[in-house]
C-alpha cells in the first residue's frame, strides 16, 4: 500500500510565534489538543495521551520528538501502544504577511490499516482537519 498522507492546511490571522506557542507549550496544548502529563520541545523527547472516536474506544498513543526548528517546525512519531504500525506527524509553519500558514502532515497511516476501522485514513483526516481548523483555530482566536 503506498503511503498518502494526511494533509491539512490552514492560515490563521496571528503571528507565527503565537501559533508556535500554541503548538508547544503544554499550558496551551491542554486547551486545544490533548491533555499530556508533559510535553517539551526537544528532539527525544517522549509524551502519551489517550484519544479515540467519541463513545469509542481510546488508545494510548506513543509518540517521540523527532525534530524541532525552533518556531518553524515540530515533528513527532506516532504509534498505538500494543498495536502494529508507526508513523509521523509534522507541523510546518510560515510567515504570511503577518498571517501564519500552518502545515500538518501525517504520513504512514497506511501501517495502521489492519488495526480496524478506527485506523482508517478517513478517521486521520477528519480528526486532523478538526484540530487544524476548529480546535486550534477556536483557541488561537479565544487568546487573542
Amino acid at each position: 500500500m503506498k503511503d498518502e498522507p494526511v494533509i491539512v492546511e490552514r492560515v490563521y490571522n496571528a503571528p507565527i510565534e503565537k501559533v508556535w506557542k500554541a503548538l508547544t507549550d503544554n499550558n496551551e496544548i491542554k486547551q486545544w489538543y490533548f491533555q499530556l502529563e508533559d510535553f517539551k520541545p526537544e528532539v527525544g523527547f517522549k509524551f502519551e495521551f489517550s484519544g479515540g472516536p467519541d463513545n469509542g474506544p481510546q488508545y494510548l498513543h506513543l509518540c517521540e520528538i523527532t525534530e524541532i526548528v525552533e518556531g518553524r517546525k515540530l515533528a513527532y512519531t506516532w504509534r498505538y501502544d500494543g498495536y502494529p504500525g508507526n508513523s509521523v506527524v509534522s507541523w510546518e509553519l510560515f510567515e504570511q504577511s503577518g498571517q501564519t500558514r500552518l502545515k500538518l502532515t501525517h504520513s504512514g497511516i497506511e501501517s495502521f490499516a489492519e488495526n480496524g476501522p478506527d485506523f482508517a485514513k478517513t478517521s486521520f483526516n477528519g480528526g486532523w482537519t478538526y484540530f487544524v481548523n476548529d480546535a486550534l483555530k477556536n483557541y488561537l482566536e479565544s487568546v487573542a
